[in-house]
């Protein structure tokens, strides 16, 4: 048996994979694209300009072939989120319906088959599901991006409790009454799990739900404190700074004194965040159209918020231990392309995505032809970017793209929804990054080194 010494071994692997142990994903090699693709010149199959030769795209999933089956499938096609935890984690991807008849769907990524779970039964009867989470228990999170002047039964917040054991059309939504209602869309979960959501309106809020048994899954949605973000006094809108934390309602869910209340339609007594949140007393900073949240970790363990505000054009950093609030994208940010300000090249960011790396995306709510995904470069993590950089684009007329999320199970693979296209077929595109010709080369040659020298050793003994 031929054996190479561990240092030498450990230095030519060192060297032979020193380009890829830079970083888990290779996405982050890209060159910036320096304006968005026309509209409808490219197949609605493959329909992204993307940052470099060694990403490729397909679709896996698209709303004719679901009707063609049977499925129930209204389309608009929003947020995806994976099963994130138990023994197939990372098999499902889920996304929701932002229509007037909502839905879940699950892909099963070894079958490739796509079924609807749950579909609202009529018309009206639950609409415009946005928000799409994996909860640390196991189960599936969304909400209604829906609220305003009363009576209406929306704002509402769904656990499905099967999201993995469910067959086609017997999935199990559940309204989950302690979360205030708002206009929903970004959902996230902190170390602690806390559960923050928004308000997604020009002059929406933060929020904070952290449950009276935190770990409990069972329970988590029983009762808990929801509170809202303040910066100041609160009448500062779009505030950066030092953040507090103001309780609205109590341990078990029921709304402080003062708080607004109303009781639904469906005869459903609930928290009213928005119309609560105005009162004086609870008074939350105001943001213009906040949208999706991701949470970044940091090697010192502490943990990020992002927010982002459509119609401000703006990315929020919230650094949870320190409760210091800063503007992360906005712009004023260099665009890579150009070395200058990105200006109104950055227009409406909507969704955040973030990759292996910790690197954060930022996803535009515009149409095929404007429609572009942003890389925000923060090489110190200090919740401010350096620059951002258009990574993709995308053509498909009278779309957007949404809900990328990148594969816990493989960091060179994504995924991203293609919503609304004038066709009315909905797509679900995977993106793969491949290593650079250059990589591959060095651990070629860092494996023929450590040959070479198990021959010599070989001949020497």
């Amino acid at each position: 048996m031929i054996r190479l010494h561990p240092l030498a071994a450990a230095a030519v692997f060192a060297l032979a994979a020193q380009t890829a142990s830079a970083q888990l994903s290779h996405f982050g090699n890209f060159t910036p694209i320096p304006a968005s693709v026309a509209s409808g010149s490219l197949p609605e199959a493959t329909p992204f300009q993307l940052g470099s030769p060694n990403f490729s795209q397909k679709t896996v999933a698209d709303r004719a072939t679901q009707l063609a089956n049977g499925q129930f499938n209204s389309g608009s096609w929003d947020m995806i989120d994976t099963n994130r935890s138990g023994t197939d984690a990372g098999r499902y991807l889920f996304s929701v319906f932002e229509t007037s008849q909502a839905g879940v769907q699950r892909l099963d990524r070894q079958t490739g088959t796509t079924v609807t779970l749950w579909n609202a039964p009529a018309p009206g009867s639950a609409v415009a599901f946005d928000a799409s989470r994996w909860t640390p228990f196991g189960t599936y999170l969304t909400a209604e991006e829906s609220w305003g002047s009363q009576p209406q039964p929306y704002g509402r917040l769904f656990e499905l409790p099967n999201p993995t054991s469910a067959s086609a059309g017997t999935g199990t939504l559940v309204h989950r009454n302690a979360i205030a209602r708002v206009s929903h869309e970004g959902l996230a979960f902190d170390k602690n799990n806390n559960l923050y959501y928004i308000d997604e309106l020009n002059g929406g809020s933060l929020y904070r739900y952290s449950s009276a048994t935190p770990t409990n899954g069972a329970t988590y949605f029983n009762g808990g404190v929801n509170a809202v973000m303040r910066i100041g006094d609160g009448n500062t809108a779009n505030a950066t700074g030092a953040a507090s934390w103001i309780s609205f309602t109590d341990a078990a869910g029921v709304g402080l004194a003062d708080a607004v209340t109303i009781i639904d339609p469906n005869g459903i007594n609930s928290v009213d965040g928005r119309a609560t949140t105005n009162v004086a007393k609870y008074k939350g900073t105001d943001y213009q159209r906040p949208e999706d949240l991701e949470i970044q970790n940091l090697a010192n363990g502490d943990q990020v918020l992002y927010m982002a505000t459509t119609t401000t054009n703006e990315v929020y950093s919230l650094n949870l231990a320190t409760q210091q609030m800063q503007v992360f994208v906005n712009r004023s940010t260099i665009d890579e392309a150009t070395g200058l300000a990105v200006g109104n090249a950055l227009t409406s960011p909507d969704n955040l995505a973030i990759d292996a790396d910790g690197n954060i995306y930022i996803i535009e709510d515009q149409p095929g032809g404007s429609a572009d995904i942003w890389f925000a470069r923060d090489a110190d993590r200090n919740g401010v970017a350096e620059s951002i950089g258009r990574w993709a684009t995308m053509s498909t007329a009278g779309a957007e793209p949404t809900g990328l999320y990148f594969d816990i199970t493989n960091p060179n693979i994504a995924f991203v929804n293609v919503q609304h296209p004038t066709s009315g077929v909905d797509r679900m595109i995977q993106i793969t990054a491949v290593p650079e010709p250059g990589t591959y080369a060095m651990m070629l040659g860092g494996l023929a080194l450590l040959g070479g020298i198990a021959r010599r050793r070989h001949r020497q003994a």
